[in-house]
């Protein structure tokens, strides 16, 4: 919203941010990705030629940074043709405009969300290797429930897909209650059976959340952008020639927009104003409907459901600095978010991101010096960043998922091992992504060595988890976001008369937790 409102309107208007630092922009809504694509290549075409603007395509798009890197292994081999691999025409994310905070989710049956593991058979509809089938990705890998990546077959220990073109015909899919025969799987093998199942789950953003509520109901947010508060930084993707050609006016559009949102924190008249402008940019619904949403809401659907609708934010210059870990002490929640989802994607779909259409390494399309250059046009560094609270006592909230981490330590010891060090990254960027939620570490061994021992040894084991941690990214995990419980050896996970079993036995359970 605050690229909008800097701007006035779909066209730069007088007077407008975008003005005030020499920009020209002119805004189009676009839902369909491969058209966002296209409009790049478009636009690179035309830089590669000889023209220092571009009359077709786009300069500039505005995507979820979680699905950059699917968004990436598509355009940029094509990219790269135009200077022979050289390159120098490559997408690249020069900053962020805000978060999803709700308004991307995984919609289902209430009772999905009491007992995930009722999930397992579900028939999901949305954008497959897109933002919210991550959402749906994350959570399910979290509560360690399957997915079944062929959207022709039917799995009934996994969750199942109906890909859509895009979430507004997503919630389409669900709302006409569309079934299908589906030949059934097990383990990724046909069991000779064919099945009718009716899709029963959606993965979709504001508005298709809210088309659902009102067109069928039933269904209620599952987990989303809510929780998972770093997942979805709105980020802009522009040709790395045109960048470097027009620094100066890239770090003005940057530095209207971070003035822009530092208004939209503070006015909630200037948020009225946006939520009008959205409409006309957006060429839907009117500035009530577009505030609304923005805020988020909890309002009743059709089937009488209680269910969270919308919730975004806008991000200024001291969120970006967050968000990509330019300032002391935080992660590079950015990065995490571009690989946990893109190494999802190519876990899932092997045979589409390999060889040239891998995703690229993080290093490759990031590009901060912008962000940082827009701050020296700033008379002011604005608002401090938007960052989750937690409370050091008291109820952690509803729990949203529970995972058993096998983290390898020396023996009979709390120090990590080279290969749980390594696992150890991989757990920080998983929770770095949750950042709303509470972590409950629950340190278990096997049953060697007496019970005393154990019970010590365990919790040595789950604060060693939460110091790592700490000392990496003391601002993404404080003191307050931590519960810890030491289990000793009370609750095996498998016998602990071999070998296997005793290692299975020796983990850390962690449970992501918080309030609606």
């Amino acid at each position: 919203m605050n690229y909008i409102y800097a701007n006035g309107g779909p066209d730069t208007t007088r007077n407008s941010l975008m003005e005030k630092h020499n920009v020209n922009l002119k805004l189009i809504r676009q839902d369909d990705t491969s058209q966002m694509q296209n409009d790049l290549i478009a636009c690179a075409k035309e830089l590669h030629d000889g023209s220092s603007q571009c009359a077709a395509g786009a300069n500039y798009v505005l995507i979820m940074g979680d699905g950059s890197g699917q968004f990436f292994a598509a355009v940029n081999p094509q990219l790269k043709k135009l200077d022979n691999g050289g390159g120098e025409y490559i997408g690249q994310v020069i900053g962020s405009t805000g978060y999803s905070r709700g308004e991307d989710k995984l919609m289902g049956p209430p009772e999905w969300k009491s007992d995930p593991q009722a999930a397992k058979g579900g028939l999901v509809s949305g954008v497959l290797r897109d933002g919210d089938w991550n959402i749906a990705m994350k959570w399910a890998a979290d509560n360690q429930i399957k997915n079944n990546p062929d959207e022709k077959t039917y799995d009934p220990e996994a969750l199942n897909w109906v890909n859509a073109p895009d979430y507004i015909k997503a919630a389409e899919i669900y709302n006409a209650n569309t079934c299908e025969d589906r030949k059934v799987v097990h383990d990724g093998r046909l069991t000779g059976e064919t099945k009718n199942v009716c899709v029963n789950g959606v993965v979709t953003w504001t508005p298709g959340d809210v088309n659902v509520a009102h067109g069928r109901g039933g269904l209620v947010s599952i987990v989303s952008s809510k929780q998972y508060r770093s997942q979805m930084p709105d980020v802009i993707i522009g040709i790395k020639k045109f960048n470097q050609d027009h620094r100066n006016e890239v770090q003005g559009m940057l530095a209207a927009s971070f003035e822009a949102a530092d208004q939209l924190k503070a006015f909630p008249e200037v948020l009225r104003r946006a939520a009008a402008i959205s409409a006309k940019v957006y060429n839907e619904q009117n500035g009530d409907y577009w505030l609304k949403y923005y805020r988020g809401t909890r309002e009743q659907d059709k089937a009488g459901n209680m269910v969270e609708l919308g919730g975004s934010a806008v991000n200024n210059l001291n969120d970006n600095l967050l968000l990509f870990g330019l300032q002391p002490g935080t992660n590079n929640n950015f990065r995490s978010t571009y690989t946990v989802f893109g190494n999802i994607a190519t876990q899932q779909y092997p045979d589409l991101f390999k060889d040239a259409n891998k995703i690229p390494d993080v290093k490759e399309i990031l590009d901060t010096s912008y962000v940082l250059g827009a701050s020296s046009m700033l008379s002011q560094s604005g608002a401090e960043a938007d960052v989750a609270s937690f409370s050091s006592s008291g109820d952690t909230g509803t729990v949203v998922s529970k995972r058993d981490w096998s983290i390898e330590f020396d023996t009979g010891k709390a120090s990590f091992t080279a290969v749980g060090e390594r696992k150890m990254y991989e757990i920080k960027d998983d929770l770095a992504i949750a950042g709303a939620l509470f972590v409950t570490l629950n340190g278990h061994t096997d049953n060697t060595g007496t019970r005393e021992g154990n019970m010590d040894l365990a919790e040595r084991r789950a604060q060693a988890v939460r110091d790592w941690l700490q000392r990496k990214a003391p601002a993404n995990f404080p003191d307050s976001r931590f519960r810890i419980h030491a289990y000793g050896d009370s609750k095996p996970l498998a016998s602990n008369a071999t070998a296997e079993g005793r290692a299975r036995n020796r983990r850390v359970e962690i449970i992501l937790s918080g309030k609606e």
